[in-house]
């Protein structure tokens, strides 16, 4: 019986494994474009949540999809704390499936022609939209199976063991902690939902007790999700916060009032006219306290986002941490890369700061801390795009990652040209003859590079600055050059400027060339052109 028992339990988790793993891939951009555009009001962003977990059979994947929009800075904590809401909601469906499908007919009936046409479709359709459905439709067929053997198991076991009754307080305590337990283990509270009200239906467990265990499967997702925020992003452990919250007042309020409660819901069930089963007042339960969850928190949403926008703030020292990247998003490639982006974003904005100061001729103190930062933030974009590129992605966002790649090794390069220019500004703070006209150059560099940086800098634009600034360097060259051969100038101080103004220039034409792979990130697929500046000279030492 145990053994048929761990089969129906290994049968539920691999079908939900595959419905949403099919579901994430078939639906690709689409996820992001329903969170994105459904969000605007509670009520779309509730009813979001809902409709795609219960689609989706995953809150997990729909809270890190949720926390990748806010990371990437196309949802606000507000907008995502009532897809947050929603997908606790949605996920009750599962306990909907369990009770309607699992225990009122024979599932196989359904269940085997689902997985029969699930393979077929995913046979002939492999690594296009209809293979991945063709995936999801097997996952249902096959989690109908692990429903149908579990019921058969627990049945079985009920005739062999009699349970003493929940013991009161303790108990339920136990019976909370025992659902806890299962959901942590399991890695998913509707694998526990699943137990518990397979359970109940054969006769294991009681009803006070079963819902004291469904309490602790919902508990148990705010230890998935800690988990899952523990050396993340800021916002990422904000919204873990609000998922934990929401978690705890609700299983707290069910606690308190379960025996009340668990008399409402059968008077519901009752008065719906609903089978008089253990599972389907079960279900009902779920989805009841979830609910009243939402409205015990829509009155206090306002206040929570306020206070945890003033949690986990960043400390100044930890300006080279990533702020965008969340390893969670590596499951979801269409939101990491959208993350990526604002995080070379970032990193472009601290290479060209180091680039302004060594142009002002900073400490080099100063020089050496900025440089770090911006050495330590590329490596921890490198670590997530190496963990990016092991997932399964499409062609489109393939191109995109390429692109980003060329982006971190501009800003890297800015940011390497940038320390040497401060390690060789000397010349630039001693205010000799030829320091002016150089300095004057530099401010038309520092231009450039913020019209680099601005957002909506159409290429025509840049290219025409970056062509400016690069007729004006030639002149100083020149002008360099002249003034050295004529004596004016020494030769090793001429050597010095012009060494300064190459570091300078090539560092603008990296800083020109990230912003404009930047502006044609969502190009169709065509090669970005490299020659967005000028090539050095070659009489010019690296």
């Amino acid at each position: 019986m145990f053994g048929t028992l761990i089969g129906g339990l290994g049968l539920f988790l691999l079908g939900m494994w595959l419905m949403t793993d099919g579901m994430k891939t078939a639906a690709g951009p689409a996820l992001e474009r329903i969170l994105a555009n459904a969000t605007r009001t509670r009520w779309r962003g509730l009813a979001s949540g809902i409709l795609v977990t219960s689609v989706v059979q995953s809150s997990s994947a729909v809270t890190v999809a949720a926390i990748g929009f806010v990371n990437a800075g196309l949802l606000t904590l507000g907008q995502a704390l009532w897809v947050l809401f929603g997908a606790n909601v949605g996920t009750t469906m599962t306990g909907w499936l369990v009770a309607a499908a699992g225990m009122g007919f024979k599932i196989e009936a359904a269940a085997l022609p689902l997985v029969g046409a699930g393979m077929l479709l995913h046979l002939t359709g492999q690594g296009s939209r209809r293979g991945a459905l063709g995936m999801t439709l097997a996952g249902f067929g096959i989690l109908f199976l692990g429903i149908d053997i579990l019921k058969s198991g627990f049945t079985g076991i009920a005739s062999q063991f009699v349970l003493p009754a929940s013991g009161g307080v303790a108990g339920v305590v136990l019976h909370v902690l025992a659902g806890l337990v299962l959901t942590v283990l399991m890695q998913s509270s509707s694998a526990a939902l699943a137990v518990a009200l397979t359970a109940a239906q054969g006769a294991l467990l009681p009803l006070e007790a079963a819902a004291a265990v469904v309490i602790g499967a919902n508990l148990g997702t705010t230890v998935t999700a800690i988990i899952a925020a523990a050396g993340a992003t800021v916002n990422a452990r904000r919204a873990a916060a609000a998922h934990v919250l929401f978690n705890l007042l609700t299983g707290v309020l069910a606690l308190l009032i379960l025996p009340w409660l668990l008399d409402g819901i059968i008077a519901l069930r009752d008065l719906l006219a609903m089978q008089a089963a253990p599972g389907t007042t079960l279900a009902l339960f779920h989805t009841t306290f979830n609910l009243l969850g939402v409205l015990l928190m829509w009155p206090l949403a306002g206040r929570l986002t306020r206070f945890l926008e003033g949690r986990f703030r960043p400390a100044g020292e930890d300006l080279a941490r990533a702020q965008y990247l969340d390893r969670n998003l590596v499951a979801v490639p269409d939101l990491a890369v959208i993350a990526l982006a604002r995080e070379l974003e970032r990193m472009g904005v601290l290479a060209l700061e180091l680039l302004r100061g060594a142009m002002a001729g900073p400490a080099m103190a100063e020089a050496d801390r900025r440089a770090r930062l911006v050495d330590t933030l590329k490596l921890t974009i490198g670590k997530f795009v190496t963990d990016l590129s092991r997932s399964s992605m499409n062609a489109a966002t393939s191109l995109k990652l390429s692109r980003l790649l060329r982006v971190l090794r501009y800003y890297a390069s800015v940011g390497q040209l940038a320390h040497a220019l401060a390690a060789a500004s000397a010349p630039l703070r001693s205010g000799g003859t030829g320091t002016q006209p150089v300095q004057r150059w530099l401010a038309q560099v520092d231009l450039v590079c913020t019209a680099a940086l601005a957002h909506g800098a159409s290429a025509a634009a840049l290219q025409a600055s970056l062509d400016q600034a690069e007729a004006s360097y030639q002149a100083l060259k020149a002008q360099l050059l002249q003034a050295g051969a004529s004596g004016a100038l020494e030769i090793a101080a001429m050597e010095a400027l012009l060494e300064c103004c190459s570091l300078a220039r090539r560092a603008m034409q990296q800083a020109v060339k990230a912003a404009m792979v930047l502006a044609n990130l969502d190009a169709p697929a065509q090669q970005v052109s490299d020659s967005a500046a000028p090539a050095p000279d070659t009489d010019e030492r690296p």
